[in-house]
């Protein structure tokens, strides 16, 4: 007996479309997956109106973009390439662009539109009704309201909430009765859009929670980075164009500090080393008794101890005049030294 085998046949517009998309994966610099199944008509129209220079995007079956991808990444060498395929899933779609992955993800994102919530889908966030007037007047929904455990009252004629609610938690399932209500309290709590899948740029595959990137927090972490590379090099002393300065100022700092504290006299310092000197021997001579000092260091403990040199200057006592003069002439440069410390 002679069995015929039936060869499979793949109808003509598939193979059509598969050149197709392969031609258009091989032109662009950044390729992705993006899924669309969940974004209406409607808002699709206006995202497209809103990407259309900055991205081209081809809608088709998932088993052909399988395909076209798989064969690509052959043709390409490349199995990186086809580690696209593992991301398609419900209604996915090619993405191709100039625009590096990041940044592709970013505009996606920002053109998503406010959407209702629908009856068992996952809350992204707590979902709150705040507090105020509902604007709607009494009738069966008030009722509505009270059974999914809203506080809602009438007040000055209308139904209003009386204070903020957390009616579904992130995380929670969704009910058919609790979206009606949000629906008609105007609250839309999701964002409808373009999902990226994944995206391929230079032999890399980026997944969405790759992409999903907070910039605040990222410039904070450059900007620690910065700093503490700064640091590193200043206290390593490896000059670079922009630490070079600091490494001075502190080896400046550095060898100042040790001349004045072994008392190694320089024209950058001796005028802190003595002055250090005069403290620290008026310091001394304050411990010890009276008897120990003489007329010209009792003279100078007295009057740093007591008012102001003005003060001192209006003493009405003219037999002391002289002597303070002469005081005057012998130590202004110690005094005027003690005032650095």
């Amino acid at each position: 007996m002679v069995v015929v085998e039936s060869e499979h046949k793949v109808a003509p517009w598939k193979v059509e479309e598969v050149d197709r998309l392969k031609k258009l994966l091989k032109e662009g610099k950044v390729i992705a997956l993006a899924d669309l199944m969940d974004v209406p008509a409607r808002q699709l129209q206006e995202i497209r109106e809103k990407i259309r220079d900055k991205m081209i995007l081809r809608m088709s079956r998932n088993t052909l973009i399988e395909r076209a991808i798989k064969e690509v990444g052959e043709e390409k060498g490349d199995p990186e390439f086809a580690k696209l395929t593992e991301y398609i899933e419900k209604g996915a779609a090619i993405v191709v662009t100039d625009m590096n992955p990041f940044k592709l993800y970013k505009t996606l994102e920002e053109s998503k539109t406010p959407a209702p919530i629908r009856g068992g889908a996952i809350a992204p966030c707590d979902i709150v009704v705040e507090k105020g007037s509902t604007g709607m007047p009494p009738g069966p929904f008030l009722g509505e309201l009270k059974s999914v455990g809203l506080p809602a009252v009438i007040e000055k004629g209308k139904i209003a909430i009386k204070e903020d609610t957390v009616i579904v938690k992130e995380g929670e399932v969704v009910s058919n009765k609790v979206a009606v209500v949000l629906s008609a309290l105007g609250i839309k709590p999701t964002k409808v859009g373009i999902d990226l899948l994944a995206a391929y740029e230079d032999g890399v595959v980026y997944a969405p929670d790759v992409l999903k990137i907070d910039e605040e927090e990222f410039i904070q972490n450059i900007q620690k980075a910065y700093t503490s590379a700064f640091n590193l090099s200043v206290n390593a002393a490896i000059p670079t164009g922009e630490t070079i300065e600091a490494i001075l100022q502190k080896a400046f700092s550095e060898a100042k500090a040790l001349s004045i504290e072994s008392a190694f006299l320089t024209d950058k310092t001796y005028m802190d080393i003595l002055g250090r000197a005069y403290s620290q021997m008026l310091a001394i001579a304050s411990e010890v008794g009276d008897e120990a000092l003489d007329e010209e260091l009792k003279e100078i403990l007295s009057s740093s101890s007591a008012a102001t040199p003005e003060v001192e200057g209006e003493k009405d006592d003219s037999s002391d005049n002289d002597k303070e003069e002469e005081k005057e002439e012998e130590t202004p440069a110690a005094v005027g030294l003690g005032m650095l410390f």
